[in-house]
């Protein structure tokens, strides 16, 4: 308790300060000089710090609503560029499928056609073959009747003598004239 009444005696025993000067009892001086630098501050920088934090505020606000602007046209670009490529997507793919589609139409022709060439080949080859089979049987034919007419010839000239050839000579004759009267 002493201590507490000392305090206070030692209060009553301040010298008066004759002149102006700094306390040097940072204890004794920093709570007063605190609360009187705030006090000033707060008295007199109330409005200029309100207009700072108002115009802090403004400038803040300003700034987020750019931003949001900013996103939304981000935002709209980014859904126009995905709007973009679904379409080129889909037009790829219609694109591949059309080309695959368009592939195999091209190759079922190609064989078709092929088909049909190797058709018309073939009736060709067998109208060829049966040309040739013909005109083979023709000159086989010919041969033939080459052969049997020297051969009649043949028998004829040996067999025929001068009477007997003048006389079918003259019977043949006969027959072409009556041919000949009846068509006329």
């Amino acid at each position: 308790m002493k201590n507490v009444t000392d305090s206070f005696v030692s209060l009553v025993h301040w010298p008066f300060a004759g002149s102006f000067g700094f306390n040097t009892d940072i204890l004794a001086t920093n709570p007063i000089n605190l609360s009187v630098v705030l006090g000033v501050l707060i008295f007199f920088g109330k409005g200029v710090l309100s207009d700072l934090l108002d115009n802090r505020k403004l400038r803040i606000l300003n700034t987020i609503r750019n931003s949001e602007e900013l996103q939304g046209g981000a935002i709209e670009r980014l859904e126009k560029a995905r709007a973009r490529l679904r379409k080129v997507e889909m037009e790829a793919d219609q694109f591949r499928v059309n080309g695959y589609s368009e592939i195999e139409r091209e190759k079922l022709n190609l064989i078709n056609s092929t088909y049909k060439t190797l058709e018309q080949l073939e009736n060709y080859k067998n109208e060829t073959i049966q040309f040739e089979q013909q005109r083979a049987i023709n000159q086989v034919r010919q041969r033939v009747f080459q052969q049997a007419l020297q051969g009649a010839l043949g028998t004829l000239n040996s067999c025929l003598n001068k009477e007997l050839h003048l006389r079918t000579i003259s019977a043949n004759i006969g027959m072409f004239g009556a041919l000949k009267e009846i068509t006329d």
